[in-house]
């Protein structure tokens, strides 16, 4: 497992530490929000949704996972005024040059707002089939990114990112998880991340292995 630790302000000041006791999410998505609280855990006692204060989610116009995730955490704590944090996450499958990427849940999307991973999924697939004549040839390496971005309202903001490294399947296995957990199969397992409950997923999972890292760095 690759980890990079990432400075916001590109400069050598220490991380700022968090002191408060409510941290805003920036996201409308419920797996998301169940995983992250789930991580967080008593370390912060209110994680409310950026939903609760009516905000609409900002475009997300960045085409790295860093630069979408500071989109995101600084629109949502300079309209709360509060602390923010965000996620910005996908897959990248060797396959497909590295595709979805940061356009992971774009990919899921239907005409009428909803997604659909199952559809998204099925796109992977079927590209990866295509540029190398059949899936059984393509090859199987994949990896999950999340970047966390910890916004404060003055702007200041503290990023980390971990990765999971694994294998794709097909078909897909497993009904818990979500996004494209039922085709990836973490290194050193034989099940797929839609086929772990919780706590085995949260050992290797790219997001619990950025929360570790925003733990160690701003949080005491």
């Amino acid at each position: 497992m690759t980890i990079h630790i990432l400075s916001a302000d590109n400069d050598e000041s220490p991380p700022r530490i968090f002191e408060g006791d409510e941290i805003v999410f920036a996201t409308h998505n419920a797996g998301k929000v169940k995983e992250i609280r789930e991580l967080l855990g008593m370390r912060v006692k209110f994680v409310t949704i950026a939903g609760d204060y009516g905000l609409d989610a900002p475009a997300e116009t960045g085409t790295t996972f860093v630069e979408n995730a500071l989109i995101k955490a600084r629109f949502v704590a300079e309209k709360t005024g509060k602390v923010a944090l965000a996620d910005d996450s996908g897959i990248c499958m060797a396959a497909i040059d590295g595709q979805p990427g940061v356009y992971a849940a774009d990919w899921a999307e239907k005409p009428d707002g909803t997604r659909d991973f199952g559809m998204a999924m099925q796109k992977a697939h079927d590209m990866a089939a295509e540029k190398h004549a059949r899936w059984e040839a393509a090859p199987k390496e994949a990896y999950f990114v999340s970047c966390l971005a910890l916004a404060w309202p003055d702007g200041h903001a503290e990023v980390v990112e971990g990765q999971s490294h694994g294998t794709l399947v097909w078909p897909p296995r497993g009904e818990l998880g979500f996004g494209y957990d039922p085709m990836f199969v973490p290194k050193d397992d034989t099940r797929t991340y839609g086929e772990m409950p919780p706590e085995d997923k949260k050992k290797t999972s790219h997001r619990a292995e950025a929360f570790r890292l925003l733990f160690a760095r701003c949080f005491r």
